[in-house]
Order: C-alpha cells, then sequence, then structure tokens
C-alpha cells in the first residue's frame, strides 16, 4: 500500500477513535490497525531519509 493510503487509513482510525463510539473490542482492533498503518508509515519515511542522504552525499568522485 502506498504511504499516502496508509496514512489516510491512520487518519481515519484516528477520527473513529476520537469519536468515543467504537464498543473496546473495536476500539482495540481500530488501535491494531492504527499501530500497523504507523508502523508502515515510518518504515516509508525511514527508507525515503536513507535515499534522500545516498543522494546528498558527495560522490567519491568528487571527493577525489
Amino acid at each position: 500500500m502506498k504511504f499516502e493510503d496508509q496514512y489516510r487509513q491512520l487518519e481515519e482510525i484516528l477520527v473513529r477513535l476520537e469519536r468515543g463510539e467504537l464498543t473496546l473490542d473495536e476500539s482495540l482492533q481500530e488501535y491494531e490497525k492504527g499501530v500497523a498503518a504507523l508502523r508502515a508509515c515510518r518504515e516509508v519515511l525511514a527508507k525515503a531519509e536513507r535515499r534522500i542522504e545516498e543522494l546528498s552525499a558527495p560522490s567519491e568522485a568528487a571527493r577525489a
């Protein structure tokens, strides 16, 4: 799933949890989904950050 989709899902879960209309079991299920979506988002962001660092680092040829 794309980052944007995961992030949107996370926002939707947050809205449902904040409404306070879910049962305890439903809240726990939503929370678990939210944690999974958050982890997926963090992973994508970490990969993007590493890629940016790689691209921004001076090349070996430029150092010589």
